[in-house]
This record gives C-alpha cells, sequence and structure tokens, in this order.
C-alpha cells in the first residue's frame, strides 16, 4: 500500500532539516581546504593576525610536499630565511644541531626526516584560533553573499561550514576547477606569455612527477632487499649512476653511484631517493583525473619507485638500505602522496612572466612592487620521462632571484577566494622555479596575510590594501624583496625592503647557479642621477632636478624631498635624523649610503604608504 505524505509535513521536515544544518554549521574567518606546505603557513601566518582559521587536511600530517611526499631537502632560499620559513629551519637546526648537522646531502643546504617536518610544523600550528580537521575532504561548496559555504567529509560525516574567506592550498588546484575558476594547465605559447623559450604552440603537458621513497641504512650486515616488483627491467635504470650537472654542458657521463645515493641524504642514516635520471621520476599527468582514477594511475608510480629501490639494492649494491620503517604511518612505508612538480595554475590578476623575473625593472607593469614572496632558486624543469615535451634548455633561461606578486594569488573576478601552493598565477616556465618547497612556504604566508587582512577590514581580497597585506608579512620578517645582503635581523631590514618596494632605490640582480642573487649594496654611495631617476620612476611628477654625476649628499636630498613632499625639510634636518639611526659624523657635505638615503625617504615621504595597484603602479598616479 502507498502511504501518502502531505506536501506541507514535507516542506516542514525539509526546512527544518536545512535550519538545523544551518545551526550546527562551524562558523571561521577563513577555511583553507589542503594542509600541506602553502596551506599550513596561510593557517599559522592568519591565526597569528588575529583570525579565526580552519584547515581541512587528507592526510593526518601537515606540510604536504615537504613532509607526506617526502620531499624533505629544500630546495632554494638558503640566504633568504624568510619569514615562517625561517622559523621552520631554525626549529630544525635547533634539533639537528645546527647548520652543520642539517647539511647532510649534496643537493642542499638543509635536510630532514619528513616524520620530524611534520612534528615541528604541528607544534607550529598550535595556536589559538587554529584548527586542523586531519583525514577530512571538501566535498562541494559555494558561495553567497559574503559567505562560503562548505560541506566538509570528516572521518566519514558530513559536516557544514561558513568562512568569509576560501583559500585554495590543494596540490593541483582542485578547488578553483570546482568552482569553475579560470586556470592553465601546461605549456604556454610564446606569443601568449611574450617568453622566447616557450614552445609555439600551447599544450598540456606537464613536469613529471615522483613517488619518493626514504630509505633507512639498517648496517653492513642487512639485506633489506625488497620483492622484485613487477614489469621490473634493469635496462630501464641504465644511466642513474650519471650524476653530471646538465648546467655544465659536458656530454660525458659522470658515473658515481655513491653520489647519486648521497644527493638526498638525510640525517640519522636516511635517504631521500628523488632522482631524476633513469630514476623514480615518472610522467603522469593526473591533474584532470578523479579522484578514483588519481588513485589507480599513482599505483603505476608507487610501482616505478620500487622498480628503482630493487634496482638499487640488487644491481648497485645497496642491499643495507630498507624502505624506512619509522618515517610514514602507513602499510607500505612510502609517503601518503606523491611529489607533484606541477599543477593548474590561476589566471589571475597578474601573471608572473618569466620576463618579469629575469628584467623586474624594465616591464611595463612593476609586479616587483606588490611582492608577497621570495625564490633564488633557478628556472628546473623535469621533462625526461616525457619525450613528446618540446625541447626548452632551461639551463639558458638566465634570472636573478626573484619575487611573487601578490596579484597572481587573486582570481581576476572571482571574490573570497585566494589561491596558493603551486597553483598560483605564473607561467609554465616560471613554475620550475616557484614550485620549490621555500617559495610554497611564503606563498602559504602571503596567502595567511592576505585573508586575515581582508577578514579584519571586511574587505575582499580583490580589493585589498596592498601595502597592509606587505607591512603584515614584514612584522613577521618575510621577505618582499629577494635583498641578500640585508637580513630580517639587520635593524634596517624593514626600512631596506619598503624602500626596494617602491623601486625609488632598485636591487641589483644576477644569475649565479643554483642560488641566484639581488644585493641591495646598503653600504654603496648613490649618484644624483640614479636618485633622481628612481624617485620619478614612483613619482611621475616629480619635477628635474637638473642631476650630475656627483654623489648624493644631504643637501641635495633635501631638494628633492623637499620637491616631492612640498615639506620645509633641509640638510641639517636629514643629518640629525640620521644620527638619531645611529650614522655618525656626518655633514651637509657627507656622501650618503643607500641605507642612508633608504631611511630618509622613508622617514621624510613614506612612500611606502603609497597605495599601488596588482600591477604595482601608484595608484594616485594613474
Amino acid at each position: 500500500m502507498r502511504i501518502k505524505f502531505p506536501f506541507f509535513i514535507f516542506l516542514s521536515s525539509l526546512l527544518a532539516f536545512f535550519q538545523g544544518f544551518a545551526q550546527n554549521s562551524y562558523k571561521t574567518d577563513v577555511l583553507i581546504i589542503g594542509g600541506g606546505a602553502s596551506g599550513t603557513t596561510a593557517a599559522i601566518q592568519a591565526a597569528k593576525m588575529g583570525v579565526k582559521v580552519l584547515v581541512i587536511e587528507e592526510t593526518e600530517w601537515l606540510g604536504g610536499m615537504l613532509t607526506s611526499a617526502g620531499v624533505s631537502a629544500i630546495d632554494g632560499n638558503h640566504n633568504m630565511p624568510s619569514g615562517l620559513w625561517g622559523e621552520f629551519r631554525q626549529h630544525l637546526y635547533d634539533y639537528y644541531g645546527g647548520p652543520k648537522a642539517v647539511e647532510t646531502g649534496w643537493v642542499s643546504n638543509t635536510l630532514f626526516e619528513p616524520s620530524f617536518g611534520n612534528k615541528t610544523l604541528q607544534k607550529m600550528a598550535q595556536l589559538p584560533n587554529l584548527t586542523v580537521w586531519y583525514k577530512s575532504q571538501l566535498n562541494n561548496v559555494s558561495r553567497a553573499g559574503k559567505l562560503w559555504t562548505a560541506t566538509i567529509n570528516v572521518k566519514g560525516k558530513p559536516q557544514a561550514v561558513e568562512a568569509k574567506i576560501l583559500i585554495d592550498a590543494t596540490e593541483l588546484g582542485d578547488v578553483m576547477a570546482k568552482l569553475k575558476v579560470p586556470y592553465r594547465l601546461g605549456m604556454d605559447s610564446r606569443y601568449d606569455t611574450g617568453e622566447s623559450f616557450a614552445p609555439e604552440k600551447a599544450n598540456d603537458i606537464i613536469q613529471d612527477l615522483t613517488y619518493v621513497v626514504i630509505l633507512k641504512d639498517f648496517g653492513p650486515k642487512a639485506n633489506k632487499t625488497i620483492k622484485k616488483p613487477e614489469g621490473y627491467d634493469p635496462k630501464e635504470f641504465d644511466c642513474c649512476c650519471d650524476v653530471q650537472d646538465p648546467a655544465s654542458h659536458d656530454n660525458t657521463p659522470k658515473i658515481d653511484c655513491n653520489q647519486m645515493i648521497t644527493y638526498g641524504k638525510l640525517p640519522n642514516g636516511k635517504y631521500m631517493i628523488n632522482w631524476p635520471k633513469c630514476g623514480n621520476d615518472i610522467y603522469l599527468n593526473i591533474v584532470e583525473m578523479n579522484e578514483a582514477e588519481r588513485k589507480e594511475a599513482l599505483k603505476k608510480a608507487k610501482l616505478h619507485s620500487l622498480r628503482f629501490i630493487y634496482h638499487l639494492q640488487t644491481k648497485l649494491g645497496f642491499k643495507n638500505l630498507g624502505i624506512a620503517d619509522d618515517e610514514f604511518p602507513t602499510a607500505d612505508g612510502l609517503p601518503m602522496i606523491a611529489y607533484y612538480r606541477e599543477s593548474r595554475r590561476l589566471d589571475g590578476k597578474v601573471t608572473l612572466t618569466v620576463n618579469d623575473v629575469a628584467s623586474p625593472y624594465t616591464q611595463k607593469t612593476a609586479l616587483y612592487r606588490t611582492g608577497v614572496a621570495v625564490g633564488d632558486y633557478t628556472i628546473d624543469h623535469h621533462h625526461l620521462k616525457n619525450p613528446d615535451a618540446p625541447k626548452i634548455d632551461f639551463v639558458k633561461i638566465k634570472v636573478p632571484s626573484y619575487n611573487i606578486p601578490l596579484g597572481a594569488l587573486v582570481p581576476k573576478n572571482t571574490e573570497g577566494l585566494i589561491v596558493a601552493e603551486k597553483s598560483i598565477s605564473v607561467t609554465n616556465i616560471v613554475a620550475g622555479a616557484s614550485r620549490l618547497q621555500p617559495v610554497v612556504l611564503g606563498v602559504g604566508q602571503a596567502a595567511g596575510a592576505l585573508a586575515a587582512t581582508a577578514a579584519l577590514s571586511n574587505t575582499d581580497p580583490t580589493q585589498i590594501n596592498i601595502r597592509l597585506v606587505q607591512n603584515a608579512l614584514l612584522e613577521s620578517n618575510a621577505y618582499l624583496m629577494p635583498f641578500i645582503d640585508v637580513k630580517p635581523n639587520d635593524a634596517s631590514f624593514k626600512v631596506i625592503q619598503r624602500i626596494g618596494a617602491t623601486g625609488i632605490l632598485k636591487g641589483t640582480g644576477l644569475s649565479y647557479k643554483w642560488a641566484n642573487q639581488t644585493w641591495f649594496y646598503p653600504e654603496l654611495p648613490v649618484s644624483e642621477w640614479d636618485l633622481v631617476n628612481g624617485l620619478k620612476s614612483f613619482y611621475p611628477a616629480f619635477a628635474e632636478l637638473n642631476p650630475s654625476g656627483n654623489l648624493v649628499n644631504a643637501a641635495f636630498l633635501a631638494t628633492a624631498i623637499k620637491e616631492i613632499g612640498k615639506k620645509d625639510v633641509n640638510a641639517s634636518q636629514i643629518i640629525d635624523f640620521l644620527k638619531q639611526q645611529s650614522f655618525d659624523n656626518l655633514t651637509a657635505e657627507s656622501k650618503l649610503s643607500r641605507k642612508m638615503i633608504a631611511y630618509a625617504i622613508d622617514h621624510f615621504l613614506n612612500p611606502f604608504q603609497q597605495g599601488i595597484d596588482f600591477n604595482g603602479i601608484p595608484i594616485a598616479s594613474k
């Protein structure tokens, strides 16, 4: 017998359900999907700024590629300990016994055990208004008015969440894809980006990924050889001991199997196996697959890595090195996730190209002024496992150290959303540098600062005052400009960062091996010509002062400041101010250093207070 259910009862029940759903919603200021490298630092930064933060993480660890993927050998930024990256590294130094204790492998200055990296990040994340839901996934998310409403699967149970700001910190940009926010995937066309090194036609080819393995030395007599993996062919790994640096342009193989193994040697007798040349890199483009398809495809990556481990143990004689039994909480001892070198890339307010990186001060835009994270690693792409990838000689792409513009984290037309991790708005070529761990940590910290600033000021990220975000980062000892020679513990750090971010005093960049550089040269003098040009770049209405080749003294600087600021400033006032900053033995005719000029301009003109747009153009001058 069919039972009739009155419509009004059905409607009442439905309304009661949704009312209960809303009442049981977890409310937060910032919702972060992904507790990887950038998701973690975004959460820490935002929470420290006083907003309520919730992180949704699929695994039971924090850190993503740093920890859960096992890529625990840091690439780059050794001389730029920016913000939370510097804090994280200091924890490693304290635990292991200083910088030398973590210089265990030749690929990096900082290597550590993934499990300790996770413990460190979890400790750093122990903040009153920061909550992490582990083993949780985003089911759906939508926006109504100024609020995001999400349904989260928390250990098998649905939970509603409401948030002001949403951060996509997933490994592959899955949130922006779910929201249908425009993005790019694969190699760009040179005609779209203006990059001469890019291929003529765009394609969907991404970098090789790796299922990293952490091995452990069980002693010289131990035999930890694994069962022969299905499909093992020793010929596949014949050239794995070729450790020739591609930057040398020497075609003669340099065979050294011990050097190959010690590439990623970690503390406490462990080894990170993340080897590109005839190693465990594999080409798998799983980005647009669904969860089930990805899981199935990644079995190939795991199997490929196990074949390589078997090769190391049998053909190369490293049978004493077995899969570490005290690292990952997995049945097979392998990492919880793969190492994804490339993901979807946001179509943001701005897109950072290699031209911006190579020559930041000569572009029509001034993206460097909006910098929120820094990097110095060279542009490094892994394409050895895909013969269809267009051949690009990345070694020939010479760039200095660089910064990431804030607009690369902000979608063009989607409010309330910030994109982090490797999914920021950069070109495919630039992604070869911006994908590295310290940059991603910095991007996350910037995302957190942006989210907190937006939430606290009730302003959408698309309309944010960029200088407020940058100020928050400076207060956290994060770099805006990649100046290698002025560290956060220097009393002039914030002043020089602020003035550098105006372009009035510019840095000098150079390409240097695997650690590119930009120097501020704080003690050098400045010519009148360079100062006037720098001031005119930021103050277009600045009248010509007829500069000479002379070096700037207090009298000339006072004239320039008076002309721009319409203030009655004289040389004596500048000298008195500089003496208060501990600069001694100065007269009106003394030649001023770049550091002194930075202090004086920061104090008397305060150009950093001038608003700028996402292109770095002063708003008043538009």
